[in-house]
Formats: structure tokens, sequence, C-alpha cells
């Protein structure tokens, strides 16, 4: 298969890169690094990526941005921040690939545990994340060509603990190769519609 893993220069989408390209042809698009650059905010720029290939099997998200803050010092930008990068950000790599995708492709979005497991300065993340998994289960019911959709759900990723550790105390973390896993499943499966939740407790 030809992938395209979206965020491929980061902590969790190196890893995903690493499990698919023992097996696949794998192309890293990333916002400054990789094979090719995008900006997921930017749909100009979605569009451009996906217009300069062909035949594509399979489009992964594993970036996306939001503000983490106290709920009574957010603002309305601090929230408009996660709602354009992460959440539209993402569904437009769908709305703008379904062209360019081939029959029976595939595409794989990142969400997180926070809007099941929420923790203090991450109302931001909780509202993404519940509407990054609410659309994956509806936009499954309406994928032309036999074209599917999940999203990955994982908890903190242990390489990221030395940052993220005091905002998720007694969280147990998985390694990124553990979250590559569910991309894998997701991709080379043939469930749709699906949330994988790693490393829930």
């Amino acid at each position: 298969m030809k992938i395209i893993v979206i965020g491929g220069t980061g902590t969790i989408g190196k890893a995903v890169v690493k499990e698919l390209a023992q097996r696949h042809e794998v192309i890293v698009a990333g916002y400054k690094d990789g094979d090719i650059n995008v900006n997921i905010a930017d749909k100009k720029s979605i569009e451009a990526m996906y217009k300069s290939m062909s035949n594509i099997d399979a489009v992964i998200a594993t970036t996306g941005t939001v503000h983490f803050g106290k709920l009574a010092e957010m603002k309305e930008d601090d929230y408009y921040l996660g709602l354009k990068s992460k959440l539209m950000g993402q569904i437009n790599l769908i709305l703008l690939g379904l062209p360019y995708i081939n029959d029976a492709g595939s595409f794989t979005l990142t969400s997180g545990i926070l809007n099941h497991d929420p923790i203090i300065l991450g109302s931001s993340a909780a509202m993404v994340n519940g509407a990054i998994d609410g659309f994956v289960k509806s936009a499954a019911l309406e994928m032309p060509r036999n074209i599917r959709i999940n999203s990955i759900s994982p908890t903190v990723i242990t390489e990221s603990m030395d940052i993220y550790a005091p905002y998720f105390r007694g969280f147990v973390s998985i390694s990124s190769a553990q979250a590559a896993l569910a991309y894998s499943k997701s991709v080379e499966g043939a469930q749709t519609g699906q949330i994988y939740k790693v490393g829930y407790l």
C-alpha cells in the first residue's frame, strides 16, 4: 500500500512510519520536515499535498494542536486553536482527500484519552477529541467506495512523559511503538467507524 503519514516527524508519527514502512510505501508529511510539507490548518496546503501525489491507499493523521489552560482563563481564541488545527485540520484531510484516495482505502485520525478521562487544564483537548471520535463514527456510515475511517485514542505517550507527567498523575503511559500498532490495525485491518482506545485502564 501507499500510505501518507501526516505528522510523521512527531513522536507517535515516527513510530507509525517505522511500523508500516516494513511492509508498505510510506510518505512522511510534516509541517517543516518530511518527504512533503503540509499545514493541516490551511485547506490550500492540504489540497496541494494531495495534488502532488497519486494512487493513495491510506491517510494517517498523527498531528494537531490544542491549547491547555485553566478554564477560568480560557478565551474563545484558545478553543478555536484546537478547532481549526486538530479538529477541522483532520476533518479537512477527509473532505479534501476523498477524491484522491483509492477505492477501499482508509483514513485514520488521532483523538486521545482526555474526553474519556479528563484532566485539569484539558478542556480544549477533551472537546476536540470528543468531536473527532463522534465525526469518525458518523462519517463511517457515509464513506463512499468502501473507504474506511477510524480514530486512534491513545493515553499519554511514555516518550513525552518528561513534559506531560505533571498533568497525567496516575495515568499509565504507553510507548509510541505500542500506539503505532493501533494505526497498523486501522490501516491493515477491515474495521471502520472504530475508536481504538490504546492504553486505557
